[in-house]
């Protein structure tokens, strides 16, 4: 026992006698300072409006190291930490003797280390400035460098030095990057059990990890429950409880949110720790949620890209590039919310808009969808039918292409790109050509972000508004004539609201608009409803063509599901400003009755259209109906021509369930034989054909 005694006399002495030549080596200290610079490099993060992380970038040796202070973490973790480690952290110098005297007599007593004397000050030091080997010289190094460290720093910033640095296993270093790869969270509010786990890690952090050693890490964490002084923390009783909790058994990913913009930042700061961005980390969240499980159903090589904004402020509160920035497949990396694409049928309402504030029609205006020839452009619908004389109101709900075009042809597609411009929006058109009226179906070029742009104008009353790019660039109301006058703008709202939303949504109270490019090579759906504006993006970043993707069927079920699953309660769309009223068709001015120009620009009123007559089948005609599977008859198809739509179908003298405006329906007999099939158009008139049904 003697011989203990006297290496424990030996050690002490050496410790003072060096402690003491510190105190008086100020050239030394200045000479060879400790690595506090270097201390500081720690994981660039992108943080959302509030605070939160978005997306952590490991050190440039792979090391999750996150930027911690005391301020972050739950108080009684630091209770804690400082009752376990170094109950003296607030008093003594850097050198604790008293736990030095206490370790000695230990090791001296029993023959081996009992505990450490290890101050904060000098744990930090060693992790600031690692070495291998365990030695008398490695320590003495350590207990120099602790004193040089309180010297230069006060005690808050050396506890956040530690809170940033203790390793916590593998390359999770500091409290946060625990936290979150342990629990999934930041360390603002800690139970007692995470605490006392995240106080035991980082004495032998690889031979306790929990996700690995199990056993280990309970144990470990057991121990510090039982201190005498972390009992006195957490209070009477709390010790048994935080020890009945498992500890977590796997290790879960950083957050990576917003890639694409995450990406961004780092290239317009490459020297910045903090980057803040306008987006909130709960919406953005869900819409990338919503956007896989979409890429998953949609299939392969197909994404999505979205883009959320707040009409008023102009701020982008969410925005994904991609369905899945890794996923190589989709080509994720792609930021889609940049690229033009052809918009196809998402333009409409500003035409209808323009044709509202000049004047020219009325909601309920009626307008021809019939063929047409607009000096060698033919324009056709989408389902290639045509539905007669529409209102204004259904023209833009069914998105039909030559009532469009005919109000295209009358505001002039250079006014209508003068109109986006008002919002700072400049389409794309092919090479060497002017606007023309294809513009009006999708005959140009525009990226996801300007087109949600345009829309902002449309919720914000017609007062065009600048989108952020949710990092540096400034959002806000640009200054101006408007968009849209707010009568025209609420008539194009009204319309829009009382479009269907897509089966199995349920309709949430917003605006809403559906487009497809040529080819079904892009889908998309913009919504709005008072306060904020979504846009969604479907289609393969290689343009290649998706064949039955359309607007409606692929992207208004992501747009409406991302709204749900926002989180943002639904603003009601603004009321109807003074003069904007919506007028039934027999109370319209004569010249607001039916929307034809003639040679000479003016309103004239045409005849009406011809009586409704069945195409398919004709009379007389014998058909055989084929059955499916279970032996179920298969419907008949129903073509009609002319009649004004809508249009209600009888078959044996018994309507058929409900009215329709198009043009081809379907019916499914009850067997064969012999059947009357009746139309009657809106304004009475009906054609009937008998056809025997096998």
């Amino acid at each position: 026992m003697s011989f203990w005694r006297e290496i424990c006399a030996a050690w002490i002495g050496s410790t003072l006698l060096c402690m003491a030549a510190l105190a008086g080596l100020d050239a030394a200290d200045r000479a060879y300072p400790p690595p506090l610079d270097q201390a500081r490099t720690v994981s660039v993060e992108v943080l959302d409006a509030d605070g939160e992380l978005l997306r952590a970038f490991s050190t440039p040796e792979g090391r999750w190291r996150l930027q911690t202070a005391a301020k972050d973490v739950d108080p009684q973790f630091i209770h804690m930490l400082v009752a376990y480690e170094d109950q003296r952290f607030w008093q003594h110098g850097g050198v604790d003797p008293w736990a030095l005297m206490r370790a000695a007599w230990q090791f001296a007593s029993h023959g081996r280390i009992v505990s450490g004397a290890s101050t904060l000050s000098m744990q930090v030091a060693r992790l600031i400035e690692p070495r291998e080997e365990r030695s008398l010289a490695a320590k003495l190094r350590q207990l120099a460098r602790a004193v040089q460290i309180e010297r230069r720093l006060d005690k808050a910033e050396i506890l956040d030095l530690y809170l940033t640095h203790a390793p916590y296993g593998g390359n999770l270093e500091g409290v946060r990057a625990a936290s979150l790869a342990y629990f999934g969270r930041e360390p603002r509010r800690l139970s007692v059990s995470e605490a006392a786990l995240l106080v035991a890690l980082p004495q032998l952090p690889e031979r306790r990890r929990p996700d690995r050693h199990r056993k280990a890490a309970e144990t470990a964490r057991q121990r510090v429950l039982e201190r005498m002084a972390v009992a006195a923390v957490i209070g009477e009783g709390e010790a048994e409880r935080a020890g009945a909790v498992a500890v977590p058994a796997r290790r879960l990913q950083m957050p990576a949110f917003a890639a694409h913009l995450a990406e961004a930042a780092l290239r317009k700061a490459p020297k910045a720790v903090q980057h803040h961005t306008t987006l909130r980390r709960t919406v953005q969240s869900g819409l990338e949620q919503v956007a896989r499980d979409a890429a998953a159903r949609l299939g392969p090589k197909v994404s999505i890209a979205m883009v959320m904004a707040d009409a008023k402020t102009g701020e982008i509160i969410a925005e994904l590039g991609s369905a899945d920035y890794f996923d190589a497949s989709r080509s994720g990396w792609i930021d889609m919310t940049r690229t033009p694409r052809s918009p196809g049928s998402t333009l409409k309402p500003f035409i209808y808009g323009l044709a509202f504030e000049e004047g020219l029609v009325s909601q309920e205006t009626i307008i021809e969808d019939r063929p047409a020839d607009f000096f060698g452009y033919r324009p056709r619908n989408f389902d290639m039918t045509y539905q007669g004389d529409v209102s204004i109101r259904q023209a833009l709900q069914l998105s039909l292409n030559v009532p469009a075009v005919r109000l295209l042809d009358s505001v002039g597609p250079s006014r209508l790109m003068m109109r986006f411009r008002r919002a700072e929006v400049r389409p794309l058109l092919p090479p060497n050509e002017t606007p023309g009226l294809a513009i009006g179906l999708g005959g140009l070029g525009i990226d996801l972000k300007d087109l949600v742009q345009l829309y902002a104008a449309l919720a914000n009353r017609g007062k065009p508004v600048r989108l952020g790019d949710g990092i540096h660039a400034e959002p806000g109301v640009i200054e101006g004539e408007p968009l849209l006058d707010p009568p025209a703008t609420w008539q194009v709202a009204d319309i829009l609201s009382g479009v269907l939303p897509p089966a199995g949504a349920v309709k949430r109270g917003i605006a809403y608009k559906t487009g497809t490019s040529y080819g079904y090579r892009d889908a998309w759906s913009v919504g709005y409803d008072g306060r904020h504006v979504l846009g969604v993006w479907v289609g393969r970043p290689d343009n290649g063509a998706v064949p039955g993707l359309t607007g409606y069927a692929s992207a208004a079920p992501i747009l409406f599901e991302g709204f749900a699953k926002s989180g943002l309660a639904v603003t009601p769309l603004p009321r109807a400003p003074p003069g904007a009223v919506r007028i039934a068709q027999s109370q319209l001015p004569i010249s607001q009755r039916r929307f034809t120009l003639t040679a000479s620009g003016l309103v004239s009123a045409t005849i009406r259209e011809a009586a409704p007559q069945i195409v398919y089948p004709p009379e007389g005609a014998r058909v055989e109906l084929g059955a499916d599977m279970s032996g179920t008859p298969m419907p008949l198809v129903l073509k009609l021509q002319g009649g004004r739509a809508p249009f209600r179908w009888l078959a044996n003298g018994r309507p058929l369930p409900e009215t329709s405006r198009r043009r081809v329906s379907q019916w499914r007999p009850d067997g064969a034989g012999y059947s009357t099939l009746t139309v009657i158009d809106a304004a009475g008139r009906a054609a009937s054909v008998r056809v025997f049904l096998d």
